[in-house]
């Protein structure tokens, strides 16, 4: 019999940073405001908040894989991750077909060339290969390259949780060679359209999902992902800070705060995010370090109204993102149509970017609403009929097995308590 890991409580930190990146995806997404230019962290480090997404993903997804193969094996945890992939990827088609739509409608109307600009065109002008580079994920109109990524990282899990649970940390050699394959022999994916690129190379962005997996599993079968109370936890905490150091002050000589001028230029090997550019990657993780080490796992303060509100988003990253695109795309349109200044761009800018928040976080709130119904209703269900069994069967079994774990009966070692 083995040893089942309890499901561990909610991570309402985790939530709030979700939630968190969500709104500064939307804001950021809406392009040319302030906000989404000023007010998010990637204007002060070399990362975003698509590393850091990317890196949480893979890490719940590395906890709830190693559960559900501790319950049930390899095979079954390889299933259930099969099923949400398999989600996942008609929800990508489901908002390429949708969002197309929508820019194919405005570009018709009232934004001519909105298809071109933003990478749609080619569909039209060649469907025989568009629409099979948009079923492979290989042609990728612009804000439609976050979705494959996860795909395609998802897919490599099963493999690489069989390595962890063989090699533990050794693991994290094959995602990293596979890293550095990408900046030393350009190992990329094609894509599909003439001059077209893959916004997020899976070959680079996968180390930073793996890596949140391994730091998933540990957390779940160790207590913690990392020995943040360990002699050495202070010396890695400070190069942390060290790196988010030095991404603000390179940021600060980009933008001409400091009388002194930038040694190096925005090059693609500091900035790149195709490839997922080495300063970028350690500025995440340096990120999340900081995060996990500093920031307890639940205060009374996250659950005032607004964290609570920004972790309820977080709770509901996918289809918060999915309206979110819709919404910045809406909000972008609106700042190109009615273009301002000064006083009154900043008025449009808090106006739109605030009202898509709120509505964001109204849409999550829906979401939380409908699946506590649901699960009320599926509670009382079973407590009924649990009810009418008991009083109309008899016991199947001899009086002294009445102690045995349903679970057992089924031929699944039952749960070890919590």
């Amino acid at each position: 019999m083995h040893d089942i890991p309890a499901r561990p409580p909610r991570d309402q930190r985790l939530d709030i940073v979700r939630g968190w990146l969500q709104l500064s995806i939307f804001a950021t997404h809406a392009g040319g405001t302030f906000i989404g230019g000023w007010c998010i962290h990637a204007a002060w480090g070399f990362s975003d908040s698509s590393e850091l997404f990317v890196f949480l993903s893979g890490f719940t997804l590395g906890s709830v894989f190693a559960r559900n193969a501790a319950r049930g094996g390899w095979r079954a945890g390889t299933i259930d991750l099969l099923v949400r992939t398999r989600r996942l990827y008609r929800m990508h088609l489901l908002v390429a077909g949708l969002f197309g739509a929508m820019v194919a409608a405005a570009g018709a109307t009232m934004l001519p060339g909105e298809a071109a600009r933003l990478g749609w065109d080619f569909l039209p002008a060649d469907p025989a290969r568009a629409l099979p580079g948009l079923l492979s994920m290989t042609y990728q109109p612009e804000f439609m390259g976050i979705l494959p990524v996860f795909v395609w990282c998802m897919l490599l899990l099963p493999g690489f949780a069989a390595v962890q649970r063989r090699w533990g940390g050794a693991a994290l050699a094959l995602p990293v060679a596979c890293y550095a394959a990408v900046w030393v022999f350009g190992l990329e994916m094609p894509s599909l359209e003439p001059g077209g690129r893959i916004q997020f190379n899976p070959f680079a962005w996968q180390v930073l999902f793996l890596c949140g997996a391994w730091l998933g599993r540990r957390a779940l079968l160790r207590g913690e992902a990392l020995p943040f109370r360990a002699p050495a936890a202070r010396a890695v905490l400070w190069a942390a800070f060290a790196v988010l150091a030095a991404g603000l002050l390179m940021r600060f000589t980009w933008y001409g705060f400091v009388p002194w001028r930038a040694p190096f230029g925005e090059l693609g090997w500091i900035e790149g995010k195709e490839n997922l550019a080495l300063p970028r990657l350690l500025h995440a993780l340096a990120l999340a370090y900081v995060v996990a080490a500093l920031v307890p796992r639940d205060s009374p303060w996250m659950h005032r109204a607004l964290p609570a509100a920004v972790a309820r988003i977080g709770q509901y990253s996918l289809e918060v993102f999915c309206l979110g695109l819709f919404l910045s795309w809406g909000a972008s349109a609106v700042f190109r149509l009615l273009p301002a200044q000064g006083v009154a761009f900043a008025a449009e800018d808090a106006l739109l970017i605030g009202l898509g928040g709120v509505v964001l976080a109204r849409f999550a709130a829906l979401l939380d609403r409908r699946r506590r119904r649901r699960r009320r209703v599926v509670t009382a269900g079973g407590a009924q009929e649990k009810t009418r069994t008991s009083t109309t069967l008899r016991p199947q079994v001899p009086e002294t097995c009445a102690s045995t774990n349903s679970a057992t009966w089924a031929g699944v070692p039952p749960e070890k308590p919590g």
